[in-house]
């Protein structure tokens, strides 16, 4: 029997890629799995949407009158899933969504774990050194508590069966969500495997979006979720 899996789209200002990413994401044949494509428009201020009006026939389209921040769009894209499974595909291209089949591959009929895409196993290429680091900071603090081997927390490629998500009730509206996701995954009990993926990193000029404040973000989001 084919299982389905959402792939939530968070776009914020995104006119420069999105349509790359849907036809990226469109021309994917998961194995054993249907596809359901959610994309949540947050408010975007740019042509966004205009460059999304060609896919609306193929996709879920949800639109926030304000902008809210990454992890309250992928909140409101989780409301609107129908799927077996979940994952979000950022509306750049850092991530190639032909990586998906991995994750789906490892987590197969299991409903116990959740599988991660790691940009730090095997890595062919890096972002910006602070950046690097700082992720490094955020996995050890959260194998420190949890006594994980986790390599990289802050990655985008999270596969969720439903039975786990829909357990975690999401508060984080920004970044932080990718720390929430983790302590609460981990406190709850179950287990994380990663994969390894590709990694494609943009430059801030590219319009890449995420800033160190957010990673004392991410800090604050592990303590406050684990105790």
């Amino acid at each position: 029997m084919s299982k389905k899996l959402s792939i939530i789209i968070p776009a914020y200002n995104e006119e420069k890629t999105i349509a790359n990413v849907l036809e990226k994401v469109l021309e994917q044949n998961y194995t054993g799995w249907e596809k359901e494509i959610i994309i949540v428009n947050d408010a975007s201020k740019d042509a966004t949407e205009e460059k999304i009006k060609p896919f609306l026939d193929k996709v879920k389209y949800l639109k926030h009158s304000i902008n809210q921040g990454k992890g309250s769009a992928i909140k409101t894209g989780l409301e609107s899933m129908t799927g077996n499974a979940v994952i979000v595909q950022d509306a750049d291209l850092e991530y190639d969504p032909a990586d998906i089949q991995k994750l789906l591959d490892e987590l197969d009929d299991r409903r116990d774990l959740a599988i991660y895409g790691s940009r730090n196993l095997h890595p062919e290429r890096r972002g910006y050194s602070h950046y690097v680091l700082g992720s490094k900071v955020m996995d050890w603090f959260v194998n420190l508590f949890f006594w994980t081997h986790l390599t990289d927390v802050y990655t985008c490629y999270k596969l969720f069966p439903v039975e786990i998500i829909k357990k975690i009730n999401i508060q984080s509206k920004g970044f932080e969500l990718e720390m929430e996701l983790t302590v609460k995954t981990l406190k709850m009990g179950y287990k994380i495997k990663e994969v390894p993926i590709h990694y494609y990193p943009r430059k801030f000029n590219e319009g890449k979006k995420i800033r160190a404040r957010d990673g004392l973000k991410g800090i604050w989001a592990l303590l406050k979720y684990r105790f």
